[in-house]
């Protein structure tokens, strides 16, 4: 039997608009529909593409849990129990849409997914979305960068006070909001961000002093010189 093939499809950040056409073809077209969380129905990927494509409802769904942990020990056994998930329907013939938001190449745990299939021989290929960084700027109506401007992505686990010193643009995702904005604050600094970018809950604050400190997991600061 020929082996089946992964797809690690970009959702986009949270509108369902911004799910490009050829990440809706591919999972339409798919046989199984995996998602990174143990109940799919409280997947964000899965939801934003329902809102895409509702027909997705139709179809098996393979829940890959993905624990939001540091414990890297805990990870590896999630990472290798959603590879086997995935390729026991790659045996099958199977083919595999996995949803993430954004984009699989951007701090996705999709990718640590993708090189272990890869690594065992089976055809894994990436649908890219839009990423949460541009869609941010385009809510904010400004630039990313501009001419010569350097563009820095920072993961949350970064040090905000290292990040600040980098020359450019800054792109902070998922950081430490307080340390980040007291840092800030101490260079004089200025930043907007947008929190939930895409989703009915989004909110934009186009200035430093207009930031919550208590604004949840998906904000995504965005830091000029």
């Amino acid at each position: 039997m020929e082996k089946g093939i992964l797809y690690g499809v970009g959702v986009g950040p949270g509108d369902p608009e911004l799910m490009t056409l050829k990440a809706v073809k591919t999972a339409l077209g798919a046989d199984v529909i995996a998602v990174p969380h143990k109940e799919p129905k409280k997947c964000t990927a899965f939801n934003i593409a329902l809102g895409a494509a509702p027909e997705l409802a139709e179809k098996p769904i393979l829940p890959v849990d993905m624990p939001m942990t540091k414990d890297q020990e805990k990870l590896e056994r999630a990472y290798a129990s959603g590879a086997a998930a995935l390729t026991a329907q790659l045996d099958m013939g199977k083919t595999v849409c996995f949803l993430t938001l954004g984009d699989p190449t951007v701090y996705s745990t999709y990718l640590y997914l993708h090189k272990a299939v890869a690594a065992a021989g089976y055809r894994a290929v990436i649908v890219p979305g839009v990423p949460s960084f541009c869609a941010a700027a385009a809510e904010l109506g400004i630039s990313l960068c501009e001419n010569g401007q350097q563009l820095h992505i920072i993961p949350g686990t970064y040090t905000p006070t290292e990040a600040l010193h980098l020359p450019g643009v800054k792109v902070m995702m998922k950081n430490n909001l307080p340390e980040t904005l007291s840092a800030l604050r101490e260079r004089n600094g200025s930043a907007a961000m947008v929190e939930n970018c895409g989703m009915e809950n989004q909110r934009v604050y186009p200035t430093l002093e207009q930031i919550p400190e208590d604004a949840g997991y998906f904000s995504l600061l965005i830091v000029k010189d």
